[in-house]
């Protein structure tokens, strides 16, 4: 029965692929088109289907199943891990363990084990079985009254030497174990099997931190509609100064996205800087505008935006300049800001490599921008299956707390920094540049999915 599920998932699966690299490789070459201001901005790439999304996030997940998820256990000492998943309170590691689809039974177990040999045991215990399950374990789908007996005498049979569950993390993302189902797999395996409990924390997060090389051009697909909307959004399409306020451009960004069948992960954030201006501080970064605030000429704006699409989330910050009556560029002092910024960048590139902590790289770049005189903020933070996600991260608020998580190779990192800078032409007022672009870790360090942003984007 195996055997003929696993050729049906080939077959379709093959002709999935071959549609996703069809349409993937047709998003690579899009014309170009002016904007009001003549920047050049790309139309948006094509998009995968919800059908073709589902197909290609399938086979990325056969291959983690098949073949990193057992080593990983390994590692992490884990005979057997138990997801627990919950209608209307989903695990939110279920979708990158399962096919990406709605579970609404009452509770529903994906348990995998480890009987030493070559192969993981993956079985879905689940109250309503799915096609899709079948490609990828083996589905249990007793009657609602057995189900906790078939559960206990799936583990008494292998024994476990230990049993991981997703609790004791420091993040959500390691935590989606309800107390409830906590319970409920206390009871249910009795009081021997439960001293054998222990946190899958570390496991989820080399598991979400493992990026696969196939995800990486849909990722870069992802991050392009970012980079594009953003410019558009920062563009005379969207903006007339005098007229437009920052709750107009918010939502602008979320009905294109909208549009797009996407969903973002927060909300997008404007900040204002302008001349005479107090923008004002939460905690230690620059306040968030009210969305009635106008957006008028001399005006330094910023955005922070990110995305969904295939699992993967994206983060991106930028800045645009509204043109003032016979401006033809920013001042050459808010472009020295940017400037600066660049510049920090440029000092966790160079630092930044593969196996080294986040604490290393920024001891290092802080070090460069100390002899440089630049005043910088770093707080980079990992990307991919969140836009806050799993792995290591640079940041200013733990500089010295120890390794932590280590870059890995091939996973993604949100490159978020800042630096503030007194503008001349602002009478020295103190204006700060925030900057975040997705980055893939690379042999030679960190890469970017798209160009930074070195100019202003310019609104007449």
């Amino acid at each position: 029965m195996r055997q003929s599920y696993s050729a049906r998932f080939s077959v379709r699966y093959i002709a999935a692929v071959i549609l996703a690299v069809t349409a993937a490789a047709f998003a690579q070459t899009p014309s170009k088109k002016p904007s009001a201001t003549g920047h050049t901005i790309e139309p948006l790439p094509k998009l995968l289907s919800l059908r073709e999304q589902t197909a290609v996030r399938e086979r990325w997940l056969k291959k983690r199943l098949d073949t990193l998820l057992l080593p990983m256990m390994r590692r992490h000492g884990i005979s057997m891990w138990i997801v627990t998943t919950e209608e209307f309170h989903p695990d939110t590691i279920a979708e990158y363990i399962a096919p990406p689809i709605p579970y609404v039974g009452r509770r529903d177990f994906f348990i995998f084990a480890d009987r030493g040999t070559d192969k993981l045991e993956r079985f879905a215990l689940v109250r309503y079985p799915e096609e899709h399950l079948k490609y990828h374990f083996e589905v249990l789908n007793p009657p609602g009254n057995q189900i906790a007996a078939t559960l206990r005498k799936l583990v008494e049979e292998r024994q476990p030497k230990t049993i991981a569950l997703n609790m004791g993390g420091t993040r959500g993302a390691t935590n989606g174990l309800t107390y409830d189902a906590h319970r409920y797999l206390t009871e249910t395996l009795g009081e021997e099997l439960a001293k054998r409990f222990t946190s899958a924390a570390a496991l989820i997060t080399e598991y979400q931190d493992t990026r696969l090389p196939e995800e990486h051009e849909h990722y870069r697909t992802a991050v392009a509609v970012t980079d594009i909307l953003t410019q558009r959004a920062f563009s005379n399409e969207v903006i007339t100064p005098g007229k437009t306020t920052v709750g107009d451009v918010r939502w602008w960004l979320l009905q294109q996205v909208n549009n797009l069948g996407l969903s973002v992960w927060f909300q997008p954030d404007l900040r204002v800087q302008r001349q005479n201006g107090d923008t004002g501080k939460t905690q230690q970064f620059l306040s968030v505008a009210d969305e009635a605030v106008v957006l008028e000429r001399g005006d330094c704006i910023h955005v922070d935006f990110g995305l969904n699409y295939m699992g993967l989330s994206t983060d991106w910050q930028k800045h645009a300049y509204l043109l003032k009556p016979g401006e033809k560029d920013a001042p050459e002092g808010l472009k020295r800001a940017l400037a600066n910024t660049n510049r920090l960048q440029d000092f966790v590139f160079k630092h930044a490599r593969a196996g080294m902590s986040g604490s290393e790289v920024y001891e290092a770049a802080m070090a460069d921008c100390k002899r440089e005189g630049i005043e910088a903020m770093i707080y980079s933070h990992s990307v991919g299956t969140q836009g806050h996600a799993l792995g290591a991260g640079i940041d200013f608020r733990r500089p010295g707390s120890g390794p932590r998580e280590l870059f890995r190779l091939g996973s993604y990192t949100s490159i978020e920094l800042n630096t503030t800078t007194p503008v001349a032409e602002w009478g020295g007022q103190k204006v700060t540049i925030m900057g975040e672009d997705d980055a893939v870790m690379t042999e030679q360090g960190f890469q970017w999915f798209r160009p930074r942003q070195m100019q202003f984007y310019l609104i007449k």
